[in-house]
């Protein structure tokens, strides 16, 4: 049953817990480990927010310098690039590391190309550059000019546009039409183009992974996931709903108010698309629809979703620098969203939430 909360934008389904995954772990971990500059990012306990929120714990993973990028995005980008160069190339696998898919990108040279609204772009320029292959980029409208100078220093075509996002994906995709030598790598998906956005979606399990080795014998209650078209949030329903599991946490998404499209397609119980013509200093979670392979996930295993202001995000932005964790306004997004829900007995219960609970917040970016 899904329970919404009066002025609050929330959403929540008892039972989510006992939705069983179907999805393989730990995949791209090696293949991660390859690549130059790898390093576990971070994750930072804050004993200041526990005693704030009321619980027994508080972790905050820290994407802010993940490969030298300041977001997570390029664990989703590499992996993608991995599986899709291979196939292009003819191999039934992704390559063992990242020398090996030199020798493959070398062999059936491909331009890769993609729509963003920042770190996914960044990501897979990146990616690129490693690679020694041309990345094209579409940027929609508004996106801030430091951003459209960080993807165009990685040395890729940068296109900006006056289109929303959900529109610059559909101009992306339309690029390549009829180019066999180019290749979509898009970190949302739509019905026929499903496959590539699922390899995303295993490029982000490193970071749940890593998570697990640097819990150790601890085990999170609460998941905070700061959330977009629902990649990441898959990956995390995915890794804390595996088969086997006997501790299985509460996942929560966070969204912009004025972008939330998972809570409300929650609400609704079918996938909704919401308008986000509204500007929002979350840029990067500012996606109007529900990835579709992300949806079944979503519907299935989510316990809630919770819509958060811009200004919600930035004292949660502010909070977390006084702390000493470089989060950006989506990064902060996730502390917003657990004082929303933490500050209602009805909503701590919804998610189990305790004393003693140990919760972790995922800081997605960097502070620009």
């Amino acid at each position: 049953m899904v329970t919404t909360s009066g002025p609050v934008l929330w959403a929540a389904q008892a039972g989510a817990r006992g939705w069983t995954s179907d999805s393989a772990r730990g995949l791209a971990y090696g293949f991660h480990a390859s690549m130059p500059g790898y390093a576990a990012t971070r994750l930072v306990e804050l004993p200041e927010l526990a005693a704030e929120l009321g619980v027994g714990a508080v972790l905050v993973k820290e994407e802010s310098d993940r490969f030298g990028l300041p977001a997570f995005k390029i664990l989703g980008a590499s992996w993608a690039v991995n599986q899709a160069i291979s196939r292009h190339a003819g191999f039934d696998a992704p390559a063992a590391d990242l020398a090996e898919l030199r020798d493959r990108a070398a062999a059936t040279p491909v331009t890769l190309v993609t729509a963003t609204d920042g770190n996914h772009g960044r990501g897979l320029a990146r990616m690129a550059a490693m690679l020694g292959l041309p990345a094209r980029v579409y940027l929609p409208a508004d996106t801030p000019s430091a951003v459209v100078a960080a993807i165009a220093g990685e040395g890729v075509e940068v296109l900006e546009t006056d289109l929303i996002y959900d529109d610059v994906v559909r101009a992306a995709a339309a690029s390549t039409t009829g180019r066999p030598d180019e290749l979509l790598i898009q970190d949302t998906a739509w019905p026929g183009y499903e496959e590539i956005p699922a390899w995303i979606v295993r490029g982000y399990h490193t970071l749940f992974d890593e998570m697990d080795l640097q819990l150790g014998d601890r085990r999170p209650d609460l998941v905070a996931v700061p959330t977009g078209v629902g990649s990441l949030l898959q990956a995390a329903l995915e890794h804390y709903r595996a088969p086997g599991l006997t501790h299985r946490p509460a996942i929560l998404a966070v969204e912009p108010v004025s972008a939330a499209c998972v809570t409300v397609s929650l609400a609704a119980g079918e996938r909704v698309s919401v308008d986000t013509s509204t500007p929002t200093i979350m840029a990067g979670l500012n996606c109007g629809s529900v990835s579709t392979i992300a949806w079944p996930a979503i519907r299935d295993g989510l316990d809630a979703g919770v819509g958060v202001t811009d200004d919600q995000a930035r004292d949660a932005m502010e909070r977390l620098g006084g702390l000493g964790v470089n989060a950006g306004p989506c990064g902060a997004a996730s502390l917003a969203g657990v004082r929303i829900a933490l500050a209602d007995a009805d909503r701590r219960a919804a998610l189990g939430v305790t004393g003693g609970s140990v919760v972790v917040l995922l800081s997605t970016e960097a502070r620009h």
